[in-house]
């Protein structure tokens, strides 16, 4: 099928008429026409290309940008021991994560990677939170939860929920925990998700990270991702909220 060549635009076309007198006007106003289609034409082809840059640059993690929803919390600052909300983030990067002062591995290795990763981000690493929320309330006190937060590092920040609230939390972010007693010879068992949800300026859920607790973490691409929300007006501020409206 043959495409018929579009013929150029002639000011009867665009509806533009010079009467008497306005002969010399016409002209510029054609002009400013074109111009302003121009313009159009720029801001289309420049709206197009950000999706193709934006997927040359894949997330070394995964992307949950529009499917999970925005930190939103109450607990108790085990530093301070006042009531917290996810407001008192916003503004920051903030790292979410399950646990308990107990842990025998898998939480110390995670805590302990992300503060390497921390590291790796040098003076931009302020602008980051780590929001490590004890599974065990029971055991788990403020003044506990506190050591154990600050052994890592002063951007990490020991939460404590009530049952409610934790509830809530794993249901709001599909994390799974489960608390066993001591009972008929068995031990105090704890479990607990080992992913990591990542988390920007405004609130918005961006990036799960599966486990920094496996025998080869991406501590690199982690870095490489924070490094890419710190960024301010780059690539996960306004660029990456422009780019998803597309």
């Amino acid at each position: 099928m043959m495409e018929t060549p579009m013929r150029p635009a002639t000011p009867r076309a665009l509806g533009l008429r010079a009467g008497r007198g306005s002969r010399r006007g016409a002209p510029g106003l054609i002009r400013l026409v074109l111009l302003a289609g121009i313009c159009a034409l720029a801001l289309g082809a420049l709206a197009l290309g950000a999706p193709s840059r934006a997927r040359a640059a894949p997330w070394h993690n995964i992307d949950v940008a529009g499917s999970v929803p925005a930190l939103d919390f109450a607990m108790t600052d085990a530093a301070t021991g006042r009531p917290v909300t996810a407001a008192d983030f916003r503004g920051r990067i903030v790292l979410l994560y399950l646990g308990y002062t107990n842990c025998p591995d898998v939480c110390p290795l995670t805590l302990h990677n992300v503060a390497v990763i921390l590291h790796r981000l040098g003076a931009a690493a302020k602008e980051v939170r780590v929001l490590f929320v004890t599974v065990d309330p029971h055991r788990d006190t403020l003044a506990a939860l506190h050591r154990y937060t600050a052994l890592f590092g002063p951007q990490f920040v020991g939460l404590r929920p009530d049952a409610n609230q934790l509830a809530r939390l794993a249901r709001r972010y599909r994390l799974a925990y489960s608390v066993t007693p001591a009972r008929d010879g068995q031990p105090y068992t704890v479990l607990h998700s080992a992913a990591v949800y990542v988390f920007d300026r405004t609130g918005a859920a961006r990036l799960l990270v599966p486990s920094l607790a496996s025998t080869t973490p991406d501590l690199a691409g982690t870095a490489a991702d924070l490094r890419r929300l710190l960024r301010p007006g780059g690539i996960g501020g306004w660029f990456d909220r422009l780019v998803r409206r597309f």
